[in-house]
């Protein structure tokens, strides 16, 4: 059992707990919102369609508690991640007539798409959390320094949590980045940090938006959003759909698994990649993130070729392993005989052309 805490580190891992893994639901009142016409949006709130499979989270209290008393094993390396570090150079020497990615850590991504670039989900502080004395730390440095990044066309957003909306980042880039996509209600935080308005477009599940030979759909998640200890889905959360150069990408965002993949690849007719989440998976929330056995069954139902593992390697935020989520989506897709994506942190995988996939992680402590 690890020591007490002081009381304001005390409060403030209960905030970060809250935010991050399950939430904690704010108090109930009147409300007028200008998002009361979306199917998603019911009694002040974002919510998630009905799933009768969908099994129930843990309390705030019960979750948060654990995070402060249960002693950790493993889910911090004790070796250095390895990272590739880039620089311009190399960015402007990758074919612009083909889609690259590069992962920056969790679920952070750098797009050059036909010539463009783009980010997805950055988060290039310290700590995923309110604060920058506490919360999960990350395991590595970023690949790319902020304020190397290249001129941004298009920044997306799959939810408000503090591990996929990074304060620091987002005004840093509030003035840099030409067009802003995030899903209803995330455009407020955005104007917040700085960002102007007429640069962000909201859009609620299935609308699409088209930016600089992009075309963009928000698609369905089973997740939640929050910020605060009384913000509790005030803002919609979703999954990204990204066609372009005649190559479709899925982002799942964060997500349980639930029907909506199946739905999601019939509609699109199939992903040339599809980054799905993979890591911050626990008993005590199992609706909101998936195991990697359910990833894998997410990544078939949305008819992908490539599936590429995010949300894990970067930040502490479970209690599986740091190396759980990669060895066992490696061993299922080994033998269900699926091209798996395990990028180093920093290396560039460019959609529809052939890699060859290592564990990095393997014989790391």
């Amino acid at each position: 059992m690890t020591a007490a805490l002081p009381r304001p580190a005390t409060a403030a891992l209960a905030l970060a707990a809250c935010a991050l893994f399950a939430g904690c639901a704010s108090s109930a009142q009147a409300c007028e919102s200008p998002y009361a016409a979306s199917p998603q949006f019911k009694d002040c709130g974002f919510s998630n369609p009905p799933n009768a499979d969908a099994l129930p989270s843990a309390g705030a209290w019960k979750i948060w508690s654990r995070f402060l008393l249960e002693t950790k094993t493993d889910t911090v390396p004790t070796d250095p991640i390895p990272v590739q570090a880039l620089d311009g150079a190399q960015l402007s020497a990758l074919d612009p007539q083909a889609n690259h990615l590069v992962r920056l850590g969790h679920s952070s991504h750098l797009l050059k798409l036909q010539g463009r670039y783009w980010l997805i989900d950055p988060v290039f502080s310290e700590r995923a959390s309110p604060f920058q004395w506490l919360g999960p730390r990350r395991f590595h440095p970023p690949p790319i320094a902020l304020d190397q990044l290249p001129p941004i066309a298009g920044l997306i957003l799959s939810h408000d949590h503090y591990d996929h909306l990074d304060v620091a980042t987002i005004g840093y880039l509030a003035q840099r980045v030409q067009r802003y996509f995030v899903p209803l209600g995330v455009k407020a935080r955005l104007v917040e940090l700085g960002v102007p308005a007429d640069r962000v477009t909201e859009l609620d599940w299935w609308q699409q938006a088209q930016f600089d030979g992009v075309e963009l759909t928000a698609t369905p998640a089973q997740h939640f959003s929050g910020r605060t200890l009384n913000d509790r889905d005030r803002t919609l959360w979703a999954s990204w759909v990204i066609q372009t150069g005649g190559q479709r990408i899925f982002y799942s965002g964060d997500s349980g698994y639930f029907k909506g993949f199946r739905e999601i690849g019939e509609r699109f007719g199939g992903f040339d990649l599809a980054m799905m989440e993979n890591g911050a998976y626990d008993a005590y929330w199992p609706a909101v993130h998936m195991t990697p056995e359910q990833s894998v069954q997410a990544f078939e139902d949305l008819r992908g070729k490539v599936l590429f593992s995010v949300h894990n390697s970067t930040f502490d935020l479970a209690f599986h392993t740091w190396h759980d989520p990669l060895d066992r989506i490696a061993d299922l897709s080994e033998a269900r005989k699926i091209t798996l994506a395990t990028p180093v942190i920093g290396e560039v995988l460019t959609v529809g052309r052939p890699r060859t996939n290592v564990r990095w992680w393997a014989g790391l402590k």
